[in-house]
């Protein structure tokens, strides 16, 4: 089939096939349960699972599409065009699946894949503990192989989605003589245990996305310990890879379609706050504010789009993926404040009458994105990694 005809062929299915709840909005993670838990989300699940194209490139065998990479490509613009929603999202698919497809053995594949392929089961992370979090390797949390199990005790935290995970991919220490990163292991357990206690967070924003997850002897099958014993730190070091490599999958410019143009959404805003004259922002300082953001994020998606273009193979992501993680984090966190301040006082609403539910919403984003730069490896982190493993600076 050629790549026009596959073209016709997907633009025609995704027009048939994802609802208009589905379409036309946008997607933080923290919102992704409710957003996803309704029958129109599932019937859109349903029929890209049908389809494969949940994992689209990912192997048939393992419910995936079978998809090349500019199958893949073209697949991500037509969704784009018409701004649908991936029909499921998580850790399973943009974390630990990716990761059991380079590192897992076949039974473990069998196993995992499917599920994730098919979105019958929620996964989250066990890596940060207190006192080991951007010094991960610091790690406490101990598993101690008894026969066919590891036996597990200790405490993670910020465990994203915790609360309603089925299964959590998880660092522990198998070695507790080794040198820190060495004695690490990564293992898979099911959640729903009793040897598993999970205790949401209450954030600023109102919110509880993360959680405390207690160990007290939980049990994980030997055969699900991912690559080798005491050497998970490699393993765990390239799922902080897929991690920050998000903001490279970008779906590039699709082929001209007749559509109505529409205006810059912080331009909007900004107008209906602030007024206008002679159809420019009216606050000329909050004008030149807007356009340096907005410049920076078109920006980064051509630098993504000519990252996937320059790609040859669909190796593994390096350590060039935290200069995505950086500044991904930081136009993230950037963008929510920036949408307050246009608001002025009413983009500091939590409750009460006269304000809109997006007034009060921009609140609670802006105190949500406050942590987008400190979860998933903070800045600081991002930076040492850049300056060290890209441009090869000295310690």
């Amino acid at each position: 089939m050629s790549l026009d005809t596959f073209r016709e062929e997907t633009r025609d299915w995704l027009e048939s096939n994802v609802p208009q709840s589905m379409r036309n909005r946008t997607l933080h993670f923290e919102d992704a349960y409710e957003t996803y838990n309704t029958d129109e989300a599932h019937e859109w699940r349903d029929r890209a699972a049908g389809r494969g194209w949940i994992a689209p490139t990912w192997d048939t065998k393992y419910g995936g599409g079978g998809l090349d990479r500019q199958q893949d490509q073209v697949l991500a613009q037509e969704m784009a065009a018409i701004k649908a929603l991936p029909p499921a999202t998580g850790m399973g698919l943009a974390l630990i699946g990716p990761t059991l497809l380079e590192f897992g053995t076949e039974d473990q594949k069998m196993r995992h894949l499917p599920a994730i392929t098919s979105d019958q089961v929620v996964w989250c992370q066990g890596y940060s503990e207190p006192g080991a979090g951007s010094d991960l390797a610091s790690l406490r949390t101990r598993a101690e192989l008894q026969g066919d199990h590891f036996v597990i005790n200790g405490q993670k935290i910020w465990t994203s989605g915790g609360d309603r995970a089925d299964w959590m991919f998880c660092l522990v220490r198998t070695d507790p003589s080794a040198p820190k990163h060495d004695g690490i292991s990564f293992v898979l357990l099911p959640m729903d245990q009793e040897g598993v206690t999970v205790k949401p967070i209450a954030l600023i924003s109102g919110s509880s996305p993360f959680c405390e997850t207690f160990f007290d002897n939980a049990l994980a099958r030997k055969d699900d310990l991912i690559g080798e014993m005491n050497k998970g730190w490699t393993v765990a070091k390239r799922l902080l890879q897929y991690e920050r490599s998000g903001a490279a999958r970008s779906a590039g410019p699709a082929p001209k379609r007749k559509q109505k143009p529409m205006l810059n959404a912080y331009a909007q805003l900004a107008k209906d706050y602030l007024g206008e004259s002679n159809g420019k922002i009216a606050d000329a300082p909050m004008r030149a504010t807007i356009l340096d953001h907005v410049m920076q994020e078109r920006a980064l998606g051509l630098t993504a789009t000519r990252t996937v273009e320059e790609s040859k193979s669909s190796g593994a992501p390096g350590a060039a993926t935290s200069i995505f993680k950086y500044v991904g984090s930081t136009l993230a966190k950037n963008s929510a404040e920036l949408k307050s301040q246009i608001r002025g006082t009413s983009g500091l609403a939590w409750e009460g009458v006269g304000f809109s539910e997006d007034e009060l919403d921009s609140t609670r984003d802006w105190l949500r994105d406050r942590a987008v730069t400190i979860y998933g490896g903070t800045n600081e982190v991002q930076l040492n990694i850049i300056a060290k493993r890209v441009l090869g600076l000295p310690d």
